[in-house]
């Protein structure tokens, strides 16, 4: 999910009440709900496509939940120590614990990967023990709807606070409200997923989440000749279009042979989860995966193929 998803995750649980059992509770659970998108530095040091098959790997998996939370945790106690030592600790911060510190920065962590496992993209979240991608295909990858129902629960939270109330309700109510609308999304996508209203013969199905419309998927398939197709904006009511992706016969590519000889494709094969060949102007060979095909994504989720790599193409 996005950053402002991660950060009011951890603000909602820290106005639940955890923000009181220790100083500098807010900001454990806040950094700590994004600190495993510290992965994004890898855009320093990769080309190209190679940051989709390393991000959401390694500072998603078991050990990195156990080290970030304790680097936060001391990183946040000596901050405290820092300020106290130059008169500047603000008096109205409670006592720190650095054992609370590490339980919610903990906890902060461990929202992050449980989060980032509800869109479609993926994340590995047995790393580095295992390289499998797990996908939860139930929000979208920026969802506002959950947007409004964490922020506004932070700010009545906030508010009541602020006025003497009883400022836990709100956060609680947020939670569970949060909880129920992702738990509808799920059972959405399950539902979507079984295409018992088309009336169509597929061997693999992806109902991913769209933006704004919780009601609706698109439901990405390949059909009996192995060819991707993808019917925008599903709903169970209504029947959509069908539109076939990729010019290439899958099986006549050489994909693997092509991956062995640049990393660009190697990165993405590992990473895509529905890929695609596209050919366009000029008979430039493109791969693609069928989850990212809105033209706002670009060339961002698309690398280059050798010219020889497919031999047959559709018809």
């Amino acid at each position: 999910m996005d950053n402002l998803t991660h950060s009011l995750v951890g603000a909602v649980i820290g106005q639940a009440g955890l923000k009181k059992k220790t100083g500098l509770a807010m900001p454990a659970l806040i950094i700590g709900a994004n600190l495993p998108d510290v992965d994004a530095t890898c855009f320093f040091w990769l080309d190209g496509v190679e940051h989709l098959g390393f991000r959401r790997g390694i500072t998603h998996g078991p050990p990195a939940m156990a080290l970030l939370p304790l680097i936060l945790a001391g990183l946040l106690w000596g901050f405290d120590l820092w300020q106290a030592r130059r008169g500047k600790r603000p008096e109205t911060r409670r006592p720190v614990s650095f054992a609370w510190l590490y339980v919610l920065s903990l906890i902060g962590c461990l929202t992050h990967p449980a989060f980032d496992w509800l869109n479609t993209y993926g994340i590995r979240l047995l790393e580095p023990f295992s390289h499998r991608w797990f996908y939860g295909d139930t929000l979208f990858i920026i969802d506002v709807w959950l947007w409004a129902i964490l922020g506004s629960s932070v700010w009545l939270s906030l508010r009541r606070e602020k006025r003497g109330g009883a400022w836990t309700r709100p956060a609680w109510l947020g939670l569970g409200a949060a909880l129920a609308y992702i738990g509808a999304n799920w059972l959405v996508t399950r539902d979507v997923e079984r295409m018992d209203s088309l009336n169509m013969a597929v061997s693999e199905t992806i109902a991913a989440p769209v933006a704004f419309d919780p009601r609706a998927r698109d439901v990405i398939f390949v059909d009996r000749d192995g060819r991707h197709g993808i019917i925008p904006g599903f709903r169970k009511q209504a029947t959509g279009k069908v539109e076939y992706l990729g010019d290439a016969f899958l099986p006549s590519c050489d994909l693997q042979g092509a991956a062995r000889a640049d990393p660009q494709v190697r990165a993405f094969l590992f990473w895509s989860r529905a890929p695609f060949v596209e050919r366009r102007d000029g008979g430039q060979l493109w791969l693609r995966d069928a989850r990212f095909v809105d033209p706002r994504a670009g060339d961002r989720f698309s690398v280059r193929l050798p010219p020889q790599t497919c031999t047959e193409f559709f018809r």
